[in-house]
């Protein structure tokens, strides 16, 4: 029976979305079953993961510091005078009592001879005090002088005496101020520039009696300051068990900006007992050997402690944590309703670097990982919350492209 063309259009139209529906139903039944489902369908991504576990984990803390001298002394002149000579190498190392000035000597050389003549002219007028003393004292017992002459002159004498032990005190100073025309070293260490050159005048009296400085280098000695609240975080972990600190004291170590290692290994002086108000931090010194020189006063390095640990801690590759709006994240390894591996987001809390092997660093994890979770480690920037994963273990990866790398070297060039 034919329809009539009018009826015959009616009737494919009400039909037509009906047949495209079913049409995409058996084209999906035949096709994908979504991502990662059946034939044609993307496969997960393969994902690298490491297994943490916890573990005693070595940390060290880093500060910014200065080197200053053991001693650092300015060497001044005690006595004005022209200054007639420098004496030493500037920069140089000098010994205690090497001589590095020589201020004008004859005016105080003038002045000990004053001073000596002085003390000669009292010894005598004691002498002479004296003798009348002990010529008087028979007279009076035999009533052939009186009482008050022989009292007139034992106070002459002691006065003699006063006066003979006040001219050996100048001759004394007098001499003192001849010993300080030479300017020696008080201390052994690096001198440095010459603050006068010869000719002009030093003068302690008006302030003007610099000659140079001399720094003790070794040992050499380091400057820095720990924040007050980082100090507040460790003596709170240290309290509640997650930080141990060495009991000997750290172990310092000092290294440039650019990661080299400065000198040897030293110890830590001491600590302020207060905060430094203009600063916000407890202000520590360390002390480190410096026979060979290397290290010089007044450079900035970087201050590292070692010896403390974190028990029961965790440690990523710093690849696996990104930053996100509340903090650092990482990606780990979940399951979905149906028990398949997808990515997870997971908030922790991370504490210090540590190395991890090679040159890549790692952080300690303090808060966020359980034993056993699965850190993925790459891919991350094509990973979203959910995201359905293929996990392949970091150790055994490394294994393969081991494995696999004298093949690919042993394998023919192609012509």
């Amino acid at each position: 029976m034919r329809l009539p063309r009018s009826q015959a259009s009616r009737l494919l139209l009400r039909v037509s979305p009906l047949a495209l529906v079913l049409a995409v139903a058996a084209c999906g039944k035949g096709g994908g079953q979504g991502e990662g489902g059946g034939h044609g369908a993307m496969p997960p991504p393969q994902v690298t993961v490491v297994n943490v576990q916890p573990a005693v984990v070595p940390v060290s803390f880093e500060f910014v510091g200065q080197t200053v001298g053991a001693k650092e002394v300015e060497v001044r002149g005690r006595v004005q005078g022209i200054l007639e000579r420098r004496a030493y190498e500037e920069g140089a190392y000098v010994r205690a009592g090497q001589l590095l000035f020589e201020i004008d000597r004859k005016p105080y050389e003038a002045q000990v001879a004053a001073a000596e003549a002085e003390v000669a002219t009292a010894q005598a007028r004691q002498a002479q005090a004296q003798r009348e003393a002990a010529r008087l004292k028979p007279l009076v017992a035999e009533r052939v002088a009186s009482q008050k002459d022989f009292d007139d002159a034992t106070s002459t004498e002691q006065i003699s005496a006063a006066a003979l032990k006040a001219a050996q005190a100048r001759l004394i100073e007098a001499k003192l101020n001849l010993g300080y025309t030479t300017v020696t070293a008080p201390i052994a260490g690096v001198a440095g520039r010459g603050v006068k050159s010869e000719g002009s005048l030093v003068s302690p009296a008006s302030g003007d009696s610099l000659l140079t400085t001399i720094v003790q280098v070794n040992p050499m000695q380091v400057n820095f300051g720990v924040a007050e609240s980082e100090q507040a975080r460790v003596d709170r972990e240290v309290a509640d068990g997650s930080l141990v600190l060495p009991k000997g004291g750290f172990a310092v170590q000092l290294r440039s900006n650019d990661g080299r290692v400065l000198g040897q290994g030293g110890r830590v002086l001491f600590r302020e007992p207060r905060v430094n108000l203009q600063t916000g931090t407890v202000d520590t010194r360390a002390e480190l050997p410096n026979a060979d020189g290397k290290l010089r006063a007044g450079q900035f390095v970087r201050v590292v402690l070692n010896g403390a640990s974190r028990p029961n801690a965790f440690v990523v590759p710093q690849k696996a944590v990104v930053d996100g709006p509340g903090g650092k994240i990482v990606m780990v390894v979940g399951k979905a309703q149906d028990g398949s591996p997808v990515a997870q987001p997971r908030p922790i809390e991370v504490g210090e670097w540590v190395n991890g092997g090679g040159s890549e660093r790692s952080w300690v994890v303090r808060k966020g990982l359980n034993a056993g979770d699965q850190v993925i480690v790459d891919n991350l920037a094509k990973l979203r919350p959910g995201a359905p994963v293929a996990p392949i273990d970091a150790a055994a990866a490394a294994a393969q492209a081991q494995q696999s790398a004298p093949a690919a070297a042993s394998a023919p060039a192609k012509q």
